[in-house]
C-alpha cells in the first residue's frame, strides 16, 4: 500500500518546503537542506553563477531535458528509472571547469593550521600525487535556481524518512550524477600500489571522530585499543556523554560537539535526517553546527587532561562526523573511513536510507543520498573551509560534496553476513564486526543471577539508545506478548525509560546497562532496535533476532537478519503490537531457527575485526612514511605545560 511523500520545492528564502503528491500544495514540511548560501558563490545574472572567481555558463539544454519531469506519487520505496542512462563518464572531457578530484589536495594557502616542526605531515591519500583528469559536469554549471529545480524534479521524501527519485525524464541529470561516482572511483593504478606494505609503520599520533550513539561510539574503543597495542597514540573525540566510557576503556579522549540524546530523539521523531517539520529544523542545525566547529581541535589541541601536545598525523572517522575530509584535507594528513553501515555506492544493493525496487537503480541511490545530506550541511562546512581551515568553499555539485568513494574505507560488519560487493574496489575492506567484550568484567547483581537461574532462558527486549514516545504503550505491549507466549522477558530500560511501571511481574526482569555479550548468551531470542553493535553481539551469541527498527540503517540490518532466516520481517516501531511480537517471539523460538542461529554464530566467532581493521588502516597509509622522532610521543614537561597554561589566561607578555 502506497504511503504519503512529500516533494521537494523551495520558497524564495532557498529553503527546501515539502509539497505534495502533485508537487503543488505546500504541507508545511521541510526537508533537512541548509538555507543559507554556499560561503564565496555568488549568484551571477541571466543564470550564471561564480566561485572564487572562476565562472560557469548556464547549461540549458540540462535543464530544458529535466523541466517538467513528475515527482511520482508511489512512495512505497525509492522509485528509480534508469531507462536511458549513459555510461558514466562517456562525455567526460578536461576543461578549465571546478577541478574534479580523486583525492583532495593540500590547499597552499592553509599553512597558518598545517603541521610544523618536528610532527610528521602526510598525503590524504595515496592517490594525492599522481596526476588527476579534470571534468566539466554541466551541473556545476548552472545557477542556484536551476539547480533547485533539477532538485524539485528528481527527489521526493517518503514519510518513512527513506528516499523517493523519478529520473523518468531526467536521465541526462541521472547520468551526470553517475559519472560524479565514476569521477570518485579508484584510479586503475591503485591496485598496483596499494599492497606495497612491507614497511615497518611508525608510532603515530591517531585522532578517531566518532558521531552518533554509545553503539556507534563502542567498536572504535575496541579498534583504539588494539591501535594502542601497535605504540600509537590514540585520541577518541566524540560527544562528552561518552567520556567515562571512553576513559575507563584506557583510551585518549577528546569532546566533539553535539548532544546524541538530542540528535537520537530527532532521528527517531523524523525517521532519520532528511525529513523534519519546521520546529525541528533549528535543533538539528544547531547540533550539526557544533559538531562541524569542534572537528579542528580535535585533530591539533592539547590533552584537556594531562596538557600533552597533540597533532594528528592520521585520521580516522566515521562518516556523521560532517567536515573530517576538510580537516584531513586542511592539516594534510591521511583519512580513512570506518562505519558500521554502508556508504559506498553499489550496484548489489541500495543505500539503507532508500528503497529501490530495480537493482539497476542500487548505485543512484547512494549518490542521491549523499547529494542530499550535502546540501543540508554545505552553507556550515564551506563556512568552516573558510573560516577554519582557510580553504576554498567547494561547489554545488562538486564530487567532494560528502563522498567517500576515493578514500580508503573499511566496513565494521561480518563478511558472513554481509559480504563484501564485487564493485567495491582494493581501497574498500569489510573487516569484521569489533567486540570490546566488556562481558568479561562486568559482576551481575546477585538477585540477577538467581532469576536467570531460576527458570527457561528469557527473552530479551531493549531498544538502546532509541527514545520512545509512549514508553508504558510500548511497556505493555511488551508484557502481554510475553504473557500470551509464555516466556519469561528481560527488559532494558535504555534511553527510552522502557519498563515504566508500579509492580514488576516475577517472570520479567528489568535491567540497565549490562554488556550484551555478558546477557545475550544467557538469553533464549534477543528483540530490539536493530543498531549494527546490538544486532553483532546477539548473531554472536546465537540468538535469534526480531528486529525493531527506528530509522536508518536499523531497517537495513532487519532485513539481513531476515534474508539469513535467523528471524522475522522486521517491525517498525510504529506498527509494533501484541499481535506482531508474539509472532515474532514464536518464530525465534522454532528449533530450525536455533539451529541457523547457532551456524551464524560459529562463522562470526571465527572472525577478528579488530585486527582487521588495524591492518587495513596501516596498510591504506601512504608509502612514504617518515619516521617520527623518538621523543614525540614522551610526556611533556611539566613547566612547559604550566607555563602554556599561564599564556592561556595571560594577556601581557612575560618579561624575566
Amino acid at each position: 500500500m502506497a504511503s504519503n511523500g512529500v516533494g521537494v520545492s523551495f520558497d524564495d528564502c532557498g529553503v527546501a518546503v515539502g509539497l505534495d503528491d502533485c508537487g503543488l500544495a505546500k504541507k508545511g514540511l521541510i526537508i533537512n537542506l541548509e538555507t543559507s548560501r554556499e560561503v564565496g558563490v555568488k549568484e551571477g545574472t541571466g543564470g550564471s553563477s561564480r566561485l572564487e572567481g572562476v565562472g560557469y555558463s548556464l547549461a540549458n539544454s540540462l535543464h530544458s531535458s529535466v523541466s517538467g519531469s513528475r515527482v511520482s506519487a508511489s512512495c512505497n520505496s525509492l522509485d528509480l528509472d534508469v531507462s536511458g542512462l549513459k555510461e558514466p563518464g562517456s562525455e567526460s572531457s578536461p576543461n578549465s571547469g571546478l577541478e574534479h578530484c580523486n583525492s583532495a589536495p593540500v590547499r597552499s594557502n592553509s599553512s597558518s593550521i598545517l603541521v610544523k616542526g618536528p610532527e610528521l605531515s602526510f598525503p590524504r591519500s595515496k592517490m594525492e600525487k599522481k596526476e588527476t583528469p579534470k571534468y566539466d559536469l554541466k551541473l556545476d554549471r548552472l545557477s542556484e535556481n536551476e539547480k533547485k529545480k533539477i532538485i524539485e524534479n528528481l527527489v521526493k521524501i517518503q514519510n518513512d524518512g527513506t528516499v523517493e527519485v523519478d529520473v523518468a525524464r531526467s536521465a541526462p541529470v541521472a547520468s551526470e550524477l553517475l559519472e560524479l561516482d565514476a569521477v570518485d572511483a579508484t584510479p586503475t593504478d591503485v591496485e598496483n600500489t596499494v599492497f606495497e606494505f612491507s614497511k615497518s609503520v611508525p608510532k603515530l599520533k591517531i585522532v578517531m571522530l566518532v558521531v552518533g550513539t554509545r553503539g556507534d561510539v563502542q567498536p572504535f574503543i575496541a579498534f583504539a585499543k588494539r591501535l594502542q597495542e601497535f605504540g600509537h597514540r590514540v585520541r577518541l573525540a566524540t560527544h562528552v556523554n561518552f567520556r567515562n566510557f571512553v576513559k575507563s576503556a584506557g583510551v585518549e579522549f577528546y569532546p566533539l560537539g553535539g548532544d546524541p540524546r538530542i540528535m537520537a530523539g530527532y532521528m527517531a521523531r523524523n525517521k532519520g535526517f532528511l525529513l523534519a517539520g519546521p520546529a525541528e529544523i533549528s535543533i538539528q542545525r544547531k547540533q550539526l553546527k557544533e559538531i562541524i566547529n569542534s572537528l579542528l581541535s580535535a585533530c591539533t589541541e592539547p590533552d584537556l587532561d594531562s596538557g600533552a601536545p597533540f597533532k594528528a598525523q592520521a585520521i580516522i572517522a566515521n562518516p556523521p562526523a560532517y567536515g573530517h575530509a576538510h580537516v584531513a584535507e586542511a592539516l594534510g594528513v591521511p583519512l580513512h573511513i570506518f562505519f558500521t553501515m554502508p556508504w559506498t555506492p553499489t550496484n548489489e544493493f541500495p543505500h539503507p536510507l532508500a528503497r529501490v525496487p530495480q537493482s539497476a537503480a542500487y548505485k543512484l541511490s547512494y549518490i542521491i543520498v549523499d547529494l542530499l545530506v550535502w546540501w543540508g550541511i554545505r552553507g556550515f562546512i564551506n563556512d568552516f573551509r573558510k573560516r577554519k581551515l582557510k580553504l576554498p568553499p567547494i561547489a554545488y555539485f562538486s564530487t567532494y560534496h560528502g563522498s567517500i568513494s576515493h578514500l580508503p574505507t573499511g566496513y565494521m560488519w561480518s563478511p558472513s553476513i554481509v559480504p563484501k560487493p564485487s564493485d567495491w574496489g582494493v581501497l574498500v575492506d569489510v573487516v569484521g564486526f569489533c567486540f570490546l567484550n566488556l562481558g568479561t568484567k562486568y559482576q551481575p547483581p546477585k538477585e540477577f543471577t538467581q532469576w536467570i537461574q531460576r527458570g527457561t532462558k528469557p527473552i530479551y527486549i531493549g531498544f538502546g539508545s532509541m527514545p520512545l514516545e509512549d514508553s508504558k504503550k510500548i511497556t505493555s505491549i511488551i508484557l502481554e506478548a510475553l504473557k500470551e507466549t509464555g516466556q519469561r522477558g528481560i527488559i532494558d530500560r535504555g534511553w527510552g525509560d522502557l519498563g515504566s511501571i508500579s509492580e514488576v511481574p516475577v517472570d520479567v526482569y528489568l535491567v540497565e546497562d549490562c554488556p550484551h555479550d555478558w546477557l545475550f548468551p544467557r538469553c533464549a531470542a534477543v528483540v530490539h532496535h536493530g543498531g549494527a553493535g546490538t544486532t553483532a553481539t546477539g548473531l554472536r551469541a546465537g540468538c535469534p533476532t526480531t528486529i525493531v527498527p527506528f530509522f536508518g540503517d536499523q531497517f537495513f540490518w532487519g532485513d539481513r537478519i531476515s534474508a539469513k532466516e535467523v528471524g522475522p520481517t522486521p517491525i517498525p516501531i510504529s506498527e509494533l503490537n501484541v499481535e506482531r511480537l508474539s509472532n515474532a517471539i514464536r518464530f525465534m523460538l522454532e528449533p530450525e531457527v536455533k539451529l541457523r542461529a547457532m551456524e551464524l554464530a560459529k562463522q562470526v566467532e571465527n572472525e577478528d575485526g579488530v585486527v582487521a581493521a588495524v591492518n587495513a588502516f596501516h596498510r591504506h597509509l601512504p608509502p612514504e612514511l617518515p619516521v617520527p622522532p623518538a621523543t614525540t610521543d614522551e610526556p611533556p614537561n611539566l613547566l612547559e605545560w604550566l607555563l602554556q597554561l599561564i599564556e592561556r589566561w595571560c594577556c601581557l607578555p612575560c618579561t624575566s
